[in-house]
């Protein structure tokens, strides 16, 4: 099969999507397998997972859902921030194992960037871990560099990174 230049197959069929309660599942187990394989759940995971629509969307945030062939594979989300200047929060990226490796998670970044700029976005930031490093090679191709660090509600972030959108 041909690919395409992001390794998705030419006859796979893939969008993104705004999120909507159909992928409320999706978006909660994409994010909890990742985080239990690494890592433990934890509160502000909790809070975001079980409760989407009140956490993020209700104030203003953006969740994206990658569809192959009709399948959630990948989410990512935008959670509105005021602090120290960050207009908004990229979280919640979480893609299918199944499906790791093919570009998703970068076609997913690229789209949530272009979403926080259509939103007025100034600069956004996100938090990671070290250990991750496919992820942090990916947020550095989207442009993110690292920051100093803030304060933190997550036990497991020992990397932030911002981006300054143009």
């Amino acid at each position: 099969m041909a690919k395409t230049k992001n390794n998705l197959k030419m006859d796979a069929s893939f969008t993104i999507v705004p999120y909507s309660e159909a992928y409320k599942d999706a978006f909660r187990l994409l994010n909890e397998e990742w985080i239990i394989k690494y890592f433990q759940i934890e509160e502000m995971d909790r809070l975001a997972l079980h409760n989407p629509k009140g956490y993020i969307l209700d104030k203003g945030g953006y969740i994206a859902v990658a569809l192959l062939n009709e399948r959630p594979v990948g989410v990512c989300a935008l959670i509105p921030c005021i602090c120290n200047g960050y207009d908004f929060e990229l979280s919640k990226m979480g893609v299918s194992p199944a499906v790791q490796g093919k570009g998703i998670g970068k076609l997913l970044g690229q789209h949530i960037i272009e979403k926080a700029k259509q939103l007025g976005a100034k600069k956004i930031f996100l938090e990671s871990n070290r250990k991750l490093a496919p992820a942090l090679s990916l947020y550095k191709k989207l442009g993110f560099v690292e920051m100093v660090k803030v304060k933190s509600p997550y036990a497991r972030s020992d990397i932030q990174m911002e981006l300054i959108l143009g």
